[in-house]
């Protein structure tokens, strides 16, 4: 009975792992990469949207405003991937099945 539970929370937690990169051809981004580094792996973008700035603190406490954007690329195999960045850091990646 163990085993069965055991084996869903594991694919769970893939699928929780597979949403936090993204393949580009050979190379692959993930969550916390450089703006830079998706650009030099994945390309231009298909759009860049600025989203405003975003209130962060940082390790030692300090208030620090973040600048958000969320570029968009595809479709690649009929996905559109979203790739959210927070101070020029990659903070999430959210992909959708377009039309």
């Amino acid at each position: 009975m163990r085993i069965p539970i055991l084996l869903i929370a594991l694919s769970l937690a893939n699928a929780v792992d597979a949403a936090s990169t993204l393949r580009c051809g050979s190379a692959l981004v993930s969550r916390d990469d450089s703006a830079a580094e998706v650009l030099d792996k994945c390309g231009e973008p298909v759009s860049r949207d600025f989203l405003g700035y975003r209130e962060v603190l940082d390790y030692y406490g300090f208030r620090h405003e973040v600048s958000v954007e969320e570029w968009t690329y595809g479709p690649r195999n009929g996905m559109y991937h979203f790739l959210r960045f927070e101070g020029n850091r990659l903070d999430r990646i959210d992909s959708e099945r377009g039309n």
